[in-house]
């Protein structure tokens, strides 16, 4: 009869980790670098800080990069956006109904990547040389130069694994520069097409 000891088991880093269906995060993420995406700035502007004063100043505008974003419906108007649950942006939209959407052209990568940082600085100072226009309906900053804007309501939110999908209707839709291409993302940076 033969006596084996029990063999060190370690685990896995968060990156190697296999789920259940044996796709690990790193293939996961390899796998999905290969698709190319758009890339969009979300801006959403916070509630006042006392609603019923009309003095009291306005919340701050914030901004996150996203590069899942897409166009849901035409009849309605829908787009979806995919936010990290219990981020900033996910947090905030979850008490702020309009928000907007900036489809960034490919001279913009250092916006893509300001507002992408992790550990970064205020968003005020973030948006502080932007040229931007406040969105009629929304309030958010819709960059200048960008490709396309569009005003969002939020129609649904939608948890998905570390993931919240937040579907919005389309109030306005704008296409204020036809200049240059788009910026995209492909195998983990920023690029162009070309």
């Amino acid at each position: 009869m033969s006596h084996t000891s029990p063999a060190t088991v370690s685990s896995p880093s968060p990156a190697a980790a296999v789920h259940a269906e044996g796709v690990s995060n790193d293939e996961f993420r390899a796998a999905m670098s290969r698709l190319a995406s758009g890339v969009v700035l979300v801006t959403a502007q916070e509630p006042p800080l006392d609603p019923d004063d009309p003095s009291a100043p306005l919340g701050e505008d914030v901004g996150m990069t996203a590069t899942a974003f897409l166009s849901v419906s035409l009849d309605p108007p829908l787009v979806l956006v995919s936010l990290r649950e219990g981020s900033r942006m996910d947090d905030l939209l979850d008490e702020q109904p309009r928000w907007a959407v900036s489809v960034l052209s490919e001279s913009q990568r250092h916006i893509a990547g300001r507002f992408a940082m992790k550990g970064r600085l205020s968003d005020r100072l973030l948006f502080e040389d932007i040229p931007y226009v406040r969105g009629e309906q929304s309030g958010a900053p819709l960059v200048g130069g960008a490709l396309a804007t569009l005003e969002c309501h939020t129609e649904q939110r939608v948890s998905a694994g570390d993931h919240t999908l937040v579907i919005g209707r389309v109030l306005t839709a704008g296409v204020p520069s036809a200049e240059g291409g788009p910026l995209t993302y492909f195998r983990g940076r920023y690029r162009q097409l070309g």
